[in-house]
């Protein structure tokens, strides 16, 4: 170092080699290769609509198909997967947190009865590892395809000294259209509509900080251990992918058969928050619990973290994770088309006229709504 004064100043100027961007941290060459490995699993998520190539400054969509819509209205949701991407760093594992991302995202958009069109998806990163990079784009190219929709683009940036070399975070924004004609909501939900639960596949990426807290740091339980509980390692049970339902959930609201009215998303906040919030403020619906038995993994987080049912409840789907609400004419039909395409879904429950005062057993989320209990004990 040598020093030197600078308008009355002294600076100190080193005299090693000059500083480089990659120095700092960040290797613009790893980006470049991680997008060359990443192009073969992009070009599996695309519709016809895609208008150029994987690249650009921006990502292109042909909205001529909007032009079928006597009223088109775009939808648009955006999200991450939490503290799942925990545990998929610590397995170093990475090629199934992308399909939580495009599940969180568009399993969002479909329950207004909007398709799904494209995504864009953002990973920061303390330190581009290619090979990672890649399998984390594979795995939202992979949820992309399972939910219909075109990855149009994405980001990943370097953050060295604000994330680990290890560590990155994953976030994504979608857009849908559906005609106002169509619009499913609150305002299509009429007493004596039947709740129809599909199953989840596991945690979803919903409530792992207390999943994580119980399992891994109270009840020390190790990520390669296997559980007889669970029938696998603790670290393929809490990486499960979530399910997607976007084309489940497309196929009812778009059946001539079947007269559906809302649909419910089950994340952050509950089974009974959630679909309250899809109920007009005169509607109650009280869940039956017999009607079905939740996934292993939360029984084994109540137990080890002595952790109440209602505490259980308000942090994770409890084995449910997307709710239709049909006229009752359309129940026989709906649960058919449902297990025509593998998922496994039974009745929930019955809207009924809210009581004066009842509250049900969480508010609405975002704050309006009807109510809704849940009854009895697990069974099925």
């Amino acid at each position: 170092m040598t020093d030197e004064t600078v308008q009355g100043e002294v600076v100190r100027r080193s005299t090693s080699a000059p500083a480089t961007y990659a120095a700092a941290g960040v290797d613009v060459e790893a980006g470049e290769h991680a997008v060359a490995l990443m192009k073969s699993s992009i070009a599996r998520a695309q519709r016809p609509e895609v208008v150029g190539d994987f690249g650009g400054f921006a990502g292109l969509f042909d909205v001529s198909i909007l032009k079928r819509f006597e009223r088109p209205l775009l939808a648009t949701s955006t999200d991450g997967v939490g503290t799942k991407v925990v545990v998929a760093q610590r397995m170093d594992k990475h090629d199934t947190i992308g399909i939580d991302l495009v599940a969180m995202v568009v399993d969002d958009l479909v329950v207004c009865g909007a398709e799904p069109l494209f995504m864009t998806d953002y990973i920061a990163t303390g330190k581009v590892v290619p090979e990672r990079i890649s399998a984390i784009v594979s795995g939202i190219a992979e949820g992309c395809r399972q939910a219909g929709c075109a990855l149009v683009g994405g980001e990943t940036a370097e953050h060295p000294g604000l994330l680990a070399p290890d560590e990155y975070d994953v976030a994504g924004a979608g857009t849908g259209v559906v005609d106002a004609v169509d619009l499913l909501g609150p305002d299509r939900v009429e007493v004596g509509d039947v709740a129809i639960a599909m199953r989840a596949s596991g945690l979803h990426s919903n409530g792992y900080s207390l999943a994580r807290h119980v399992l891994l740091t109270t009840g020390q339980l190790r990520l390669d251990q296997h559980v007889d509980v669970l029938g696998r390692t603790l670290g393929e049970e809490m990486l499960e992918p979530t399910r997607i339902y976007s084309l489940d959930v497309l196929d009812l609201a778009r059946a001539a058969d079947v007269d559906a009215h809302a649909f419910s998303h089950v994340t952050g906040g509950g089974l009974a928050a959630n679909l309250a919030r899809v109920l007009p403020p005169h509607v109650h619906v009280d869940v039956d619990r017999s009607t079905w038995t939740p996934h292993p993994v939360f029984g084994l987080v109540g137990e080890m973290g002595r952790v109440p049912l209602p505490e259980l409840e308000k942090t994770f789907n409890m084995g449910v994770g997307m709710i239709a609400l049909v006229a009752p004419g359309s129940v026989d039909t709906a649960l058919a088309r449902l297990a025509a395409r593998g998922v496994d879904a039974w009745v929930l429950g019955v809207a009924r006229e809210r009581l004066d005062g009842e509250a049900g057993d969480a508010a609405a989320k975002g704050g309006n709504g009807g109510s809704v209990s849940l009854r009895g004990t697990h069974g099925r």
